[in-house]
């Protein structure tokens, strides 16, 4: 009856602790979700119109800096040196004032994008914690971490449509 007892006693801890790893696991492509949502798309045009204006911007002032520079070489045996080294040096500003300027615009971008990444996250987070909730589901990974998963638990799809029902946009202002 001992032995009994210890072998059913272990059967039950097998069975149960064979159930607990049984749980489903599902993924999600995050970066495809960030990419094809209705926000995700709204905000990368936004950044990108912004960058595309900024550049031309900072395209015209460099031209403009390059020109002042081959106009100060042609005129360096004409005009008094103190002259010339009053120009190079103001000429010297100005190129460190514009770099400084487009490092800070592109600082500036990059904060955009990590803006707009972690609204839109934090707009899909409880999306998917009630998705969990309705639909018993434990986890949700990230696809990039999975080695080998069959497509049955993927919830990218519906994720995506459930996001663009919800968030329609975000502010980047």
């Amino acid at each position: 009856m001992k032995y009994f007892k210890i072998l059913l006693f272990t059967l039950v801890l097998f069975c149960y602790h064979n159930a607990s790893f049984s749980k489903e696991v599902y993924f999600i492509d995050l970066k495809k979700i960030l990419n094809e949502s209705k926000a995700g798309k709204k905000a990368q045009d936004f950044l990108k119109k912004k960058f595309e204006n900024e550049n031309k911007k900072f395209e015209k002032e460099g031209a403009a800096i390059r020109k002042e520079e081959a106009d100060l070489i042609a005129k360096k045996k004409i005009i008094s040196p103190e002259e010339y080294k009053k120009n190079l040096d103001s000429l010297r500003n100005k190129s460190v004032n514009y770099q400084k300027k487009r490092r800070e615009a592109s600082n500036d971008w990059v904060k955009k994008k990590n803006e707009a990444r972690a609204k839109l996250l934090e707009a899909l987070n409880p999306i998917m914690q009630k998705y969990m909730k309705e639909n018993n589901v434990e986890i949700i990974v990230d696809k990039k971490y999975i080695l080998l998963a069959s497509s049955d638990f993927e919830l990218t799809d519906t994720i995506l449509k459930i996001l663009d029902k919800e968030l329609k946009s975000i502010n980047l202002n």
